[in-house]
């Protein structure tokens, strides 16, 4: 069975390719191949690579909140 199911990729350059994931090895081989067994193509990455991010958001009383993945060597999150 193959599922179309998944999150659109989003930045540049990384393409949508459904049925398709990666994921760190963290999650388990019994996960790992259950969404084998379901249909997905799994990528296994290597440990602490996958899912970067910072953010920022202006809150409804003008205050900021920001915040940055440890992931990274250097990750600010910062605004004005």
């Amino acid at each position: 069975m193959f599922h179309t199911e998944h999150f659109q990729s989003s930045f540049y350059p990384r393409a949508a390719l459904p049925g398709e994931m990666t994921i760190e090895p963290s999650f388990g081989e019994a996960v790992i191949d259950d969404l084998r067994a379901r249909g997905h193509i799994v990528t296994v990455a290597p440990p602490m690579t996958v899912g970067r991010l910072t953010a920022a958001i202006r809150d409804a009383d003008g205050s900021l909140l920001a915040g940055a993945t440890p992931r990274l060597m250097q990750a600010y999150a910062v605004g004005r």
